[in-house]
């Protein structure tokens, strides 16, 4: 097994191996905890604007800034943790991330709480490139896709989890001040993670040569990232249709990335990546999976507490079902993914279109306040379908990726979730503000409409992924063709002809 263990030091190959699921166990913590932040604020929204008095903007900022600064950050924390040290970016990450919550947790007014969350969001970038890599460094073989099959239940559990956790903790704390404590649990886990992430992660070579990071490339990626994703991300307050002269910028941006890349002798991004299918139509399910995965909870939410007047802890129950689903399939999906491979996906992207189109008859038929009943079964099939895209689709996409360039390839493949969500939510957040301000059904149209937009993302998905088994399949054509090509030469020439 290949370890980032020093040669100088042959006990540490033998301590990783021996402590490999403990420290995966340190990185699903933190990757649960930096997720977990991305959908735990959203039914705290109304204790924020009552207890800091928050503007509509102010609020919106507190998500689309979290999010932004963590898209940022993705690929030059990758690269720099392939380039010098997983372990210490890790570690890096979690510090600031404790710290930020904290001063999240005390704020005084909204800018201090914006501040702190800008800064939350570039540590948990900082930190999730750093657990694909390690998981890449610390496993080989079917017992990689199972610690993949454990992420993907962590992100699962994370996203689905965020409102349950969320509306509890305010139930609990009080309308008033119960948002600081959203922020506050995550000080004891950081502060517990960190002794236990310098002892048991792995350290970097010191034989390795350091390599270039790549500056000139991180600057062009950061701002392409930054100049794409903050139209999407500040669709609903930015008024006017200026920000979307932004796009084409950032398509300038980014082509001047891939030139300097292709030029650079230490890239920050191998592009050589994107001529493995695997990689490059992983990526591309991945982006839209991950479009309208993260929207539903975002139009769901809304659903419940403005249109039916739902407590936050009502809201986040009613998506327990997904969160059961989704954990318990992943589980199982990196178990199995080695054996059934991309046909899995496709399998699991099947069940999240049957889930979600039984969720939209059921609010179609019953959009009263017995919908949380109604939603659950659907929900349950559409979570144990997502279970088994999320986990075996990352394990398939960096399954042809070197170890040492696991964080830079894993930072692409995030950052394209990234993009996704914020495209995702801004498409299907106008589709349903639309219905809503629109229609006389109001809100529970507007899900509907809503939902309509998360499933062709579903299905655009579904054909990625069927494009996949396609091309694999003639892939296997090809090879068997020149195998017989080759046999038929053999034995028409006299030459014996290996069988088995």
């Amino acid at each position: 097994m290949q370890t980032e263990a020093s040669p100088e030091r042959p006990d540490d190959t033998e301590r990783l191996v021996r402590h490999r699921w403990q420290a995966l166990s340190i990185c699903l913590v933190a990757a649960f905890m930096t997720l977990l932040d991305v959908s735990i604020v959203n039914v705290a929204l109304p204790s924020i604007r009552a207890g800091l008095h928050a503007s509509p903007d102010g609020l919106q900022w507190i998500l689309s800034g979290y999010a932004l600064t963590f898209g940022l950050v993705l690929v030059p924390s990758g690269r720099l943790g392939d380039a010098r040290s997983r372990r210490a970016a890790f570690m890096a990450g979690l510090v600031v991330f404790t710290l930020a919550s904290a001063a999240a947790g005390i704020a005084q007014n909204i800018t201090w709480l914006v501040a702190a969350r800008l800064v939350q969001g570039v540590a948990g970038g900082m930190l999730n490139p750093q657990i694909a890599g390690l998981i890449q460094v610390m496993f080989r073989g079917p017992e990689r896709g199972r610690a993949f099959g454990a992420l993907g239940a962590t992100i699962g559990i994370a996203t689905a989890a965020g409102p349950i956790l969320g509306g509890a903790i305010i139930a609990l704390a009080g309308a008033q001040e119960g948002w600081r404590w959203v922020f506050y649990v995550n000080v004891p886990v950081g502060l517990i993670a960190l002794p236990l992430a310098w002892r048991l992660l792995p350290a970097p070579s010191r034989a390795s040569r350091p390599q270039s990071l790549d500056p000139v490339g991180v600057l062009l990626l950061g701002i392409g990232v930054v100049a794409l994703l903050l139209p999407f991300v500040q669709e609903e307050q930015w008024h006017g249709s200026g920000k979307w002269l932004l796009v084409p910028a950032a398509a300038v941006l980014l082509a001047a990335f891939l030139w300097w890349e292709r030029r650079h002798r230490e890239p920050t991004i191998d592009l050589g990546l994107f001529r493995r299918r695997s990689y490059a139509l992983g990526s591309t399910i991945a982006l839209l999976y991950f479009a309208g995965f993260t929207a539903i909870f975002f139009i769901f939410t809304l659903y419940l507490q403005n249109g039916l007047r739902y407590s936050a802890l009502e809201a986040g129950l009613a998506i327990t079902p997904f969160a059961v689903g989704s954990g318990a399939a992943a589980a199982v999906g990196g178990r199995i993914v080695s054996r059934f491979g991309r046909p899995l996906v496709a399998v699991g992207l099947v069940l999240v279109g049957v889930g979600l189109a039984g969720v939209l008859l059921a609010v179609h038929f019953d959009s009263g306040r017995q919908v949380a009943l109604a939603t659950a079964a659907p929900f349950l099939v559409a979570g144990l379908g997502s279970g088994l895209v999320i986990a075996p689709n990352q394990t398939i996409t960096l399954s042809e990726v070197p170890p040492e360039g696991g964080g830079s390839a894993a930072g692409v493949l995030q950052t394209g979730q990234r993009i996704g969500t914020a495209v995702g939510i801004a498409a299907v957040g106008a589709v349903f503000f639309a219905a809503v301000r629109g229609t006389r059904g109001g809100w529970a149209v507007a899900f509907q409409h809503g939902l309509f937009v998360i499933l062709t993302f579903v299905v655009a998905a579904l054909l990625a992924a069927f494009a996949d088994l396609l091309m694999g399949r003639r892939a296997v054509h090809r090879l068997g063709r020149h195998a017989r090509h080759h046999a038929d030469h053999d034995h028409a020439h006299g030459h014996p002809v290996t069988r088995g």
